[in-house]
């Protein structure tokens, strides 16, 4: 999986679709990744206490690796990426602009 935690991405299917993102969290056995901002429902949650309220909290939930694309700030939009090797290193880069990531 070429995407990690702390990449920028971009949703390029569903409800979200144009929305900039980044990975808080990968889940590499199910093929999601959790987005900052993205996929974001209500729930509504209630008193737990006695004279507490009840509330609407906002959770993210996660979204299929397929549904986003790495995000190339050099490019300004979602490219994909490629590895090159140097000596003993694997790198990233953009497949557009070739520039390391």
């Amino acid at each position: 999986m070429k995407l990690k935690k702390g990449d920028n991405v971009t949703v390029i299917a569903g409800k979200d679709r144009g929305k900039r993102g980044k990975i808080l969290a990968m889940y590499v056995a199910r093929h999601r990744a959790l987005v900052e901002g993205i996929n974001v429902f209500r729930k509504h949650r209630r008193p737990r206490r006695q004279g507490e309220k009840g509330e609407i909290i906002q959770l993210p939930r996660s979204i299929d690796i397929s549904n986003v694309q790495f995000y190339c700030s050099s490019c300004g939009r979602g490219v994909r990426l490629g590895y090159h090797v140097e000596g003993e290193a694997k790198i990233r880069h953009c497949i557009r602009c070739k520039r390391a990531v």
